[in-house]
Parts: structure tokens; C-alpha cells; sequence
């Protein structure tokens, strides 16, 4: 299933995408949040959907998938390309750092450039959806947790990260930050995770062209590794990397100014458009 949250901001409802068609849950679900993986809400939905009892309808903006989730979880470094690029040595272990959920947008929101902001850029990533509580699993056991993955762009400003001193989630979790979408894909549609192609152009020239095939870690060793320093929620959000070809990474270093347009997609999670506009501008 492909779920989406659908609305204006902060009045999204819950839905569902299937064959180029939109379709209200509304009706049986209060929202895709916590509650709602923690209760069984995705075998349900599932019946629902098989008795095509669901009401179809239009679709002008769609919201993250996810109801504001306890947290996201940011995997840094975490393909060897992209580590080369901005002079980094490929971890022996994964870079763990969490972006705010107030950085959440929708995937064809405008993304605001924060004040005083100097070097913010792009980040195309696979986005894994946590499906139940896990505390200290194995990795063999991962994938039982996992509900299914979305699209997101970690925009990073550069600045805030690396030459303010600190961790880097000040440059990560700014509002804007974070937008995600469009659907959240479940584990069962996807063949192979680790064989997706992540791409990103910018202003139409393609800048990032990966594969999760490339990742250092991989989905279940990230999740049981996560899960052994902190407790992933149902709705939690674990973003496992970019690929090379972020501007940090050119010579000279490029990065986004106002009127900028970024797109992204994965192979089967679909594609997300977003704008940059000025501090003022929202």
C-alpha cells in the first residue's frame, strides 16, 4: 500500500494512493500516527482497501505520510561516495544525529532558506518507517519493525553544521528542513531495498545519481544498531544517507539561493518537488 496524509497544513487527513487514484480512510482512521502502527492500523487498512470500501477522491496538497513522528533519526556518512566527497573517512560504526520533527514539510512544500543562513544544500534519502517499538532487537530480527520507507530530503545548511562548533543538528533540523513524501511505500511493495536508484536535480540538472546498493550500513543494521541507543516508536523515522553529489561536495562548493527548484525520487517511493524561497517569504 502507498499511504499519504492529504490537506492544508496541519489539517491533513489520511488516505491512500493506488493505480494514479487518491482514496479517504478518514472515515476509519483518526491519523497515521502512533496509535495507529501501534494498533494494527496496517493490517486493517489493508482489509479496508481489498473491500473497496473507500471513498475516492481530488487531491490538491499532499502532507507527510507520517503524523509528526517522536523523532528522526539521521544516518551521517553513510555511503562511501559521498564521505569522499566532503573529505570525510568512512565510519566504523554509524553516525547517529536527529533532526527536529518541527522541520517537517510536505514533499511539494516550499523549503525556506533560515536567517543568516550561508551554505544550505541537498540531500536525497531513503527514509525507513518504524512499525512497532524496538528496544535492543538483532539485526536478524530488524526488518520485523519495519512498516515501510518514504522519501526525504535532508536539506543540511553547511554553515550551522560544520563551522559553528558543536553536533551538527543545528544545521539539520531548521523548519523546512525535512520534506517527506509522498507516500509511505510498505515493506511488501518493494522487492529489494537495498537496490533502489535515489536521484536529485536541481533547476533540472541532475546532481545526485545513487543506489541503496551503495550503503555502508545497511536497513537492518541500522535499525537494531539504532535501536540499542535509543527506543524507535512506532511512526519513528530513520534517515539512512545520501549518496555523492551534494554541494558540499563540488569544487567550487554550490549551494541554494531563492528561486532554486530541487527534484527527487526514489525507485517505487515516488518524487517530491520543492522550491527555495527567502527567510521572509513564509
Amino acid at each position: 500500500m502507498k499511504l499519504i496524509r492529504y490537506g492544508a497544513p496541519g489539517m491533513e487527513k489520511p488516505g491512500i494512493f493506488r493505480e494514479g487514484n487518491y482514496y479517504d480512510v478518514s472515515k476509519f482512521f483518526r491519523d497515521y500516527d502512533e496509535a495507529f502502527f501501534e494498533g494494527g492500523g496496517l493490517e486493517l487498512l489493508g482489509e479496508l482497501d481489498k473491500e473497496g470500501a473507500l471513498k475516492q477522491i481530488m487531491v490538491e496538497r499532499l502532507g507527510c505520510p507520517i503524523k509528526r513522528p517522536s523523532k528522526i533519526v539521521c544516518i551521517g556518512l553513510n555511503y562511501s561516495d559521498h564521505a569522499k566527497e566532503t573529505g570525510a573517512t568512512p565510519p566504523s560504526e554509524p553516525v547517529i544525529f536527529l533532526k527536529s520533527t518541527t522541520a517537517i514539510i510536505g514533499p511539494n512544500d516550499a523549503v525556506r532558506i533560515p536567517r543568516g543562513a550561508e551554505k544550505t544544500d541537498w540531500e536525497v534519502e531513503l527514509a525507513v518507517v518504524i512499525g512497532k517499538k524496538a528496544s535492543y532487537i538483532e539485526k536478524d530480527k530488524a526488518m520485523d519493525y519495519v512498516a515501510g520507507y518514504c522519501l526525504h530530503n535532508d536539506i543540511s545548511e553547511r554553515a550551522f553544521q560544520l563551522e559553528m562548533g558543536g553536533t551538527w543538528d543545528k544545521g539539520k533540523g531548521c523548519d523546512t528542513f525535512a520534506p517527506i513524501g509522498p507516500w509511505l511505500v510498505t515493506k511488501d511493495e518493494i522487492d529489494d531495498v537495498h537496490s533502489l536508484r535515489l536521484w536529485l536535480k536541481l533547476n533540472g540538472h541532475l546532481m545526485q545519481n545513487g543506489s541503496t546498493s551503495n550503503l555502508i550500513f545497511d536497513i537492518p543494521a541500522l535499525v537494531a544498531y539504532t535501536s540499542c541507543f535509543m527506543t524507535l516508536l512506532p511512526g519513528d523515522i530513520i534517515s539512512t544517507g545520501t549518496p555523492a553529489g551534494v554541494g558540499l561536495g563540488m569544487k567550487p562548493n554550490l549551494y541554494l539561493k531563492a528561486g532554486d527548484i530541487m527534484e527527487l525520487g526514489i525507485d517505487g517511493l515516488g518524487e517530491s518537488r520543492q522550491e527555495l524561497v527567502a527567510f521572509d517569504q513564509i
